[in-house]
């Protein structure tokens, strides 16, 4: 008897002939989040060094990038959801035992990247908007700590400076919540940016103690990771990768 494999497949449920796509996404046990990363290492140890030249690749391109005034920084965010997307697709490939190897980074460009790219531009005018307002939340209580003067005017600084740390905090999880599956739904199901980021957003909330443990786990795995001079990222971003595959198949699939 062959053994059972722990990941969904993609497009046609589970290969126990199970499961079929769900666009809003099912609720899962709060465990899980764990065994996310579980079935994420059981992906990088099937190709290790692929994985890892995978991360080393991404790693530059995004060093590279981030060299290049205003443009770099643009394109980073407008690429990462197409490289997420390729490697989601090299994912899907190992887990039914395909092909996988460096032209899986780079597969988001030749199966919808418009949307793909469209998702890392409504990313980015999500950060801007929720830059301006704690900019402006921050640079208000400044102004107006600046006016009453010292004492009670520094109170007022910094009240004002950690409610936009608050602010700011309460708005990125939203946005990283909405940017999370949108990939994985884009390349795989063809959903329109804004429609995929609003099903991944609200699959999030739906499993939301999941990923609170998911978060958790991924916090102290990263702590870890850069211990030995961020050596370990060289795993960590592989295995990351390969629990958000685990994820959203079990999630949607």
């Amino acid at each position: 008897m062959s053994e059972q494999n722990p990941f969904l497949v993609p497009g046609g449920g589970s290969e126990q002939g199970g499961s079929a796509f769900d666009p809003a996404g099912r609720n899962v046990e709060v465990g899980r989040g764990l065994e996310w990363f579980k079935q994420g290492w059981q992906l990088f140890v099937k190709n290790p060094g692929m994985w890892i030249a995978i991360a080393v690749i991404l790693m530059v391109i995004v060093i590279v990038l981030s060299f290049i005034p205003v443009v770099g920084s643009l394109a980073a965010n407008f690429l990462m959801p197409v490289f997420a997307g390729g490697i989601l697709l090299g994912c899907k490939s190992l887990t039914e035992g395909g092909d996988f190897g460096i032209d899986s980074l780079f597969a988001g460009f030749k199966q919808n990247t418009g949307n793909l790219i469209m998702v890392g531009v409504f990313y980015l005018v999500g950060v801007i908007a929720i830059t301006v307002l704690v900019f402006f939340i921050g640079g208000g209580a400044a102004l107006t700590g600046g006016l009453i003067g010292r004492g009670p005017g520094v109170g007022v600084a910094m009240g004002g400076f950690f409610l936009a740390m608050l602010v700011m905090l309460a708005l990125l999880v939203p946005l990283a919540m909405a940017v999370w599956f949108a990939p994985a739904l884009v390349v795989f199901h063809n959903v329109a940016p804004l429609e995929a980021m609003k099903a991944s957003f609200f699959a999030c909330l739906k499993n939301i103690v999941p990923f609170i443990v998911y978060g958790v786990i991924l916090f102290v795995l990263c702590i870890i990771a850069m211990i030995p001079f961020g050596l370990g990222m060289l795993v960590m971003v592989p295995v990351t990768m390969g629990s958000v595959y685990a994820s959203y198949a079990e999630i949607f699939e």
